[in-house]
């Protein structure tokens, strides 16, 4: 596949997902609680849930969830310039730090969460708003009872890598208030 069918296939991934996502809120923590990571990503993808907030805040969505798996698209603005005229180093960071973590939460049965203990990221070539389309796929390494690990890469639609990373998650069990 070329890298121009690739990136109209994510153009067209992307609207469909959009179309039932909800309106971007924080998560009703009562109710996501009582919820495995997957039932949590289930209730997202149906509009059930709405969508988290930083989405809309850093110009990327989820595109896809499975166990063990996350995968986020954005789109590099201006808005996420830095002083020296690139994307700043805190939009991979964020874009990574979602997939990484989403991985993480998928596997995740009900009544537990996690938060991000450790990141760690490399940004190997600078993005801009010339790049139209970039995909995150967050992968689970290793998921214990307190302690949880994955990966992501940063590619565009002909699959350069911009950036890859990995995180230590905390395991813990989910405030029931």
């Amino acid at each position: 596949m070329t890298a121009h069918q690739t990136l109209a296939d994510w153009k067209t991934k992307e609207t469909s997902v959009r179309k039932h996502l909800g309106a971007s809120a924080p998560l009703p923590r009562e109710k996501v609680a009582g919820m495995s990571g997957m039932q949590v990503f289930d209730a997202i993808f149906s509009g059930e849930l709405p969508a988290p907030p930083i989405g809309e805040t850093m110009d990327f969505i989820p595109i896809h969830m499975e166990h063990g798996v996350a995968v986020f698209q954005g789109k590099p603005m201006l808005r996420h310039y830095n002083p020296m005229g690139t994307v700043h180093g805190g939009w991979y960071c964020t874009l990574l730090d979602s997939a990484m973590g989403c991985a993480i939460h998928t596997t995740l049965p009900a009544g537990k969460g996690y938060t991000t203990l450790e990141l760690k990221v490399n940004m190997l070539r600078p993005l801009t708003d010339a790049v139209e389309l970039v995909r995150v796929e967050g992968k689970v390494i290793h998921v214990g009872r307190q302690v949880a690990t994955s990966e992501g890469r940063i590619v565009d639609a002909a699959g350069k890598v911009y950036g890859h990373g990995t995180t230590t998650c905390m395991i813990f069990d989910h405030p029931t208030r």
